[in-house]
């Protein structure tokens, strides 16, 4: 059975929970907790970066970050696709991924920003840098929220996650200024039971 190295709070291990649950591999998958915080021996054996998530496959061959777990968990399950192969819709899928996940890491860094400095510590340019880039994300997303056709993929599943994550840290602050986007998760939720399913609390 492949072990997932995880946190239940990790945005980009939602990812690929959703993503297995998308191909019906959960069964397939041990989620071991991994605490980051503190250090944890096991995780940084297999992921030198001490970061999760982290896939250890059955052949015991470790797996990281996000992207490529999904994209590996994609390979084991015809359908749906999450990565498609070649072309123009391959590049789109990825883009929209990358997307994601800077506003996830932007995210994040604003997250820590407040958990680790002290106040007097924390530098007002370097947030305001931060909270710059999700705003100008949301405002090109808010355009044209990207659509699907027989189902959602890996680029719309870590946006997904990415407007999941300020609700969940951020207060859902973005929902007031984007009601399209809003809807687009919306939609989104109800195309992909599992998102609701991996919904992070604490």
């Amino acid at each position: 059975m492949m072990k997932l190295l995880s946190s239940p709070a990790s945005p980009f291990v939602r990812k690929v929970r959703i993503a297995a649950g998308m191909k019906g591999l959960l069964n397939q998958i041990d989620v071991q907790p991994a605490d980051t915080n503190k250090g944890d021996d096991n995780l940084n054996r297999q992921n030198p970066l001490g970061k999760i998530p982290c896939l250890i496959t059955d052949s015991g061959t470790a797996l990281y970050d996000s992207p490529v777990i999904c994209e590996y968990l994609d390979t084991l399950a015809p359908a749906p696709v999450l990565f498609p192969k070649a072309g123009a819709e391959r590049f789109a899928a990825l883009t929209r991924g990358a997307l994601g996940d800077g506003i996830l890491d932007a995210a994040l860094l604003l997250v820590y920003e407040k958990r680790f400095r002290p106040e007097t510590m924390q530098v007002a340019g370097w947030v305001e840098r931060q909270q710059s880039k999700i705003a100008r994300s949301l405002d090109l997303l808010a355009n044209a929220p990207p659509d699907w056709d027989k189902s959602a993929d890996y680029g719309h599943l870590t946006l997904a996650c990415a407007l999941g994550y300020l609700d969940f840290r951020h207060e859902g602050k973005w929902r007031a200024k984007h009601p399209k986007l809003v809807a687009w998760l919306e939609r989104f939720a109800a195309a992909v039971p599992d998102f609701g399913k991996t919904t992070p609390v604490g």
